[in-house]
């Protein structure tokens, strides 16, 4: 793990050529439909403020996006796609499949292994995003949310650790009852206690550990991606066209932005 946070912070990213975003055509305005006073159209419209569609969905992304830290941010995502998948097929089909059959020893495995990427991706994103100081410019409530998703994750880890129905989950939940009894919260999450264990694991903390990581992903897409604190002015945006990669710069290259103000200011416009 300690290999790949220093690997993501030497190594170059593979860069794309930045382009600017196509001018929005300008369409005739729609006429307005007279404003009713519901509660969803209330919910509708504040939504629409704080999120419209270009920014939940957009087309391109800021060029400083380009780096390890958001690829295993990206990752963490993907292995908990995996996480969810793999552990509601065990759910359904019980501890006797897992342990005895040999597709169940599979699904177990892959499970396992997406948790290790997952904890393990997710740890990478987190010192990355900390050492960029990634709750600048009014992302306080971005950075807190990932990290009680990370909080929120080892507990999950945990859950399940003591689920797996052998011995090492035995002996984890024998240490762990000290533990928790030391805390005083020995009598309302009880390790020895397989049946809560496996309910916590399966139901309450996975479902606010998916509702955590969809509400920071919201935060990302509403504040945008914090900018690299040594972030250069074509990375940041000049005279109102920030410089963007996506899949529309396939075949263009970079020219000089006229009248910056900026020797090292440059944006991006198609090749003539």
């Amino acid at each position: 793990m300690f290999a790949l946070f220093f690997a993501a912070i030497a190594l170059p990213f593979v860069r794309t050529p930045r382009v600017a975003p196509a001018p929005e055509k300008q369409e005739a305005p729609e006429p307005e439909e007279p404003e009713v006073r519901t509660w969803t159209g209330a919910i509708r419209r504040a939504g629409l403020r704080v999120l419209p569609p270009g920014k939940l969905l957009p087309d391109f992304q800021p060029a400083y996006v380009a780096s390890w830290a958001y690829v295993f941010g990206v990752g963490t995502l993907s292995a908990l796609v995996v996480v969810v998948g793999s552990g509601l097929v065990l759910a359904v089909k019980g501890p006797g499949w897992w342990h005895l059959s040999t597709l169940g020893h599979f699904v177990n495995s892959v499970h396992l292994w997406s948790v290790e990427l997952f904890m393990g991706f997710m740890a990478i994103h987190l010192w990355a995003k900390f050492w960029m100081a990634a709750w600048r410019g009014r992302r306080q409530a971005t950075w807190i949310t990932g990290v009680v998703c990370f909080l929120v994750a080892v507990f999950e880890a945990f859950t399940g650790y003591i689920s797996q129905t052998n011995f090492d989950s035995q002996w984890i939940a024998f240490e762990a009852k000290d533990a928790f009894n030391a805390g005083g919260i020995g009598a309302i999450v009880n390790p020895m206690n397989f049946g809560q264990a496996l309910m916590l694991h399966i139901s309450l903390v996975p479902l606010a550990l998916v509702l955590l990581v969809g509400v920071h992903i919201l935060l990302v897409r509403a504040r945008g991606v914090v900018p690299p604190i040594d972030a250069r002015p074509e990375d940041l945006g000049v005279g109102g066209v920030p410089a963007t990669t996506g899949p529309m710069a396939r075949g263009r290259r970079s020219q000089p932005l006229a009248g910056a103000g900026s020797p090292r200011a440059t944006s991006t416009a198609p090749a003539p």
